[in-house]
């Protein structure tokens, strides 16, 4: 039986006697080694932390679980977000779970079909708006003013705690901290989770390092490497289509004390690196998570070396979370009658 993270972790997490134990088998995410890409970059080990086992398909449930656990626990009765999806059908499927109302607030038009059928069949109540991301997230804070509810973004400290344990495992698992963590940027709640992990358990001498932090924001929605607010974030990873991260602070807090970056791939490169790592790796993520990858070709190909490192890119989310991406511009199948001399010849193996 899966235990989830607040059990797993609870000796690191603030967990109280009356935090419910709750789970729906988040966490224990394969951390897959590569087999192929790895020799191509010059890496003497790389992994993919794949997140999209989680059960909802993303990172979001690690934080999520801990998030709505406390609001179980403080009593509240309804929890809202804003979301681009993955936070959305998290939210929603553990709501539905611990008997919590759940409000979803999500930019009309701008969230993929996999992500938004997920927060309609756990029966959240889903409201669109004509703007983006940032404006949602804004409508989100003045509703908590006003109304006894618990917001579940990322700015919930909750959230963080939980996701931070995707770090611990990475390195229970390889035996300590990966020289480079490569992951995508958008809130830029998640990279701020996985700092915190790694120094946690480096300050109590469970590691001997800690990785640099590198972070990659898509092209069209890139302000912590403008260093202004996008008001009109463009790209087609939807997950990291925002232009206002809420821990923005966090993150640059992340890279420049890991001696890390954070820096923008173009969606082009982050296609490429969606298509590579399922090809290549077998390893089938949404394409917003295909930014870490693309963000290590990106530095390799500018001359960065990382021969003998070990690295980690993270893989947020399923890439079942977003269908119609792998489906558009496909060439038509072949079409022939149901005989095996028309399928051969089809193949050429005759």
């Amino acid at each position: 039986m899966a235990r989830g993270v607040i059990l797993t972790y609870r000796d690191y997490l603030p967990i109280t006697k009356k935090t419910p134990l709750i789970t729906l088998g988040e966490g224990d995410t394969p951390l897959i080694k590569s087999v192929n890409l790895y020799q191509e970059l010059g890496c003497k080990e790389l992994y993919f932390k794949f997140e999209g086992c989680n059960p909802t398909g993303s990172f979001k449930d690690r934080g999520m679980v801990m998030a709505i656990a406390k609001a179980v626990e403080n009593g509240s009765k309804t929890v809202i977000c804003a979301s681009t999806g993955n936070t959305s059908a998290s939210a929603a499927a553990y709501g539905a779970r611990f008997g919590l109302g759940v409000v979803v607030i999500v930019p009309k038009g701008k969230i993929a079909l996999g992500k938004f059928a997920q927060a309609i069949a756990y029966g959240a109540r889903i409201i669109t708006i004509s703007g983006n991301f940032d404006q949602a997230l804004d409508m989100v804070r003045k509703l908590i003013q006003k109304h006894p509810i618990t917001m579940v973004n990322s700015i919930n400290p909750y959230r963080i705690e939980g996701q931070k344990t995707a770090a611990f495992e990475i390195i229970d698992e390889i035996g300590d901290a990966p020289d480079y963590l490569f992951i995508p940027v958008g809130n830029a709640g998640n990279i701020t989770a996985y700092w915190k992990g790694f120094c946690e358990y480096y300050d109590l001498k469970k590691s001997t390092k800690k990785p640099k932090m590198m972070g990659f924001q898509a092209e069209g929605a890139s302000p912590i490497v403008k260093n202004r607010i996008v008001k009109r974030p463009k790209t087609f990873a939807t997950a990291i289509r925002i232009g206002n991260p809420a821990s923005w602070k966090f993150a640059t807090d992340a890279r420049d004390q890991s001696g890390g970056v954070i820096e923008a791939v173009t969606d082009d490169e982050i296609l490429a690196a969606y298509k590579l790592l399922a090809s290549k790796e077998g390893v089938f993520g949404e394409p917003a998570s295909a930014a870490s990858l693309a963000g290590l070709i990106k530095k390799k190909n500018d001359g960065m070396s990382f021969a003998g490192k070990k690295i980690v890119c993270v893989i947020t989310g399923n890439g079942l979370k977003d269908p119609g991406v792998p489906v558009k511009d496909v060439a038509p199948f072949s079409e022939v009658p149901a005989e095996l001399a028309a399928i051969e010849k089809e193949l050429g193996w005759r």
